[in-house]
């Protein structure tokens, strides 16, 4: 098993954590991986995009010109799509992008994307994050005594919105829960961190 340090707020070391092999140091499946981080966009497209085709925009009723004789192309309606204010040719219409996965490949994505943070050196634990009260100029502290400079993706075991709030105004920092975490989100950010019960909760769910 890997074992990481452990940091308190103050980035002190105040101990070191093993971490389970089957999460945190899984074979890294990239195609899986890959069709994760689609999945995961996919599922986020609202789909409500629509244009009208020619039988659906008005006008266009009768025939503009007799068929022969007028020296004109022959045309059967003002609306097909060539005139203007005529119907869109393969017009899109609403439709749902998402697609599913199952849930061997979604455990496996996810188990990769942990893995690889964790070769990268881009994982930090710390022992717990705890506010008084919603400050976003403490948590921006307690990043830079943890070193965290880049986009960062902050991982709790519980709910705790005072510490979410207090990272709601920092642009590079998001927060998720143990039960929210994506395969995008990991891989989305330079540096995960994580609660050691939050690593607790994850091997609990995911070995």
């Amino acid at each position: 098993m890997a074992k990481v340090s452990v940091f308190n707020m103050e980035g002190s070391e105040v101990g070191t954590i093993e971490l389970n092999d089957a999460i945190f140091g899984a074979e890294i499946n990239e195609n899986l991986v890959h069709l994760a981080v689609v999945k995961h966009l996919a599922d986020k497209r609202q789909g409500t995009q629509k244009a009208k085709t020619r039988s659906e925009v008005s006008g266009g009723g009768r025939k503009p010109w007799r068929q022969k004789g007028t020296g004109h192309a022959r045309q059967g309606s003002t609306r097909a799509p060539q005139w203007t204010g005529g119907g869109v040719v393969f017009a899109p219409t609403p439709r749902d992008y998402s697609f599913k996965m199952n849930k061997k490949e979604k455990r496996a994505a996810l188990k990769s994307a942990l893995t690889a943070r964790t070769q990268e050196n881009k994982l930090v634990v710390v022992d717990e994050l705890k506010f008084d009260g919603y400050k976003t100029k403490e948590f921006v502290r307690v990043m830079k005594n943890l070193k965290v400079e880049d986009k960062a993706l902050v991982v709790l075991a519980e709910n705790d919105s005072k510490v979410v709030r207090s990272a709601g105004n920092i642009p590079t920092v998001n927060t998720s829960l143990c039960s929210e975490l994506n395969v995008y989100d990991i891989l989305n950010a330079q540096t995960l961190v994580l609660t050691k019960d939050a690593v607790a909760k994850i091997e609990e769910v995911f070995a």
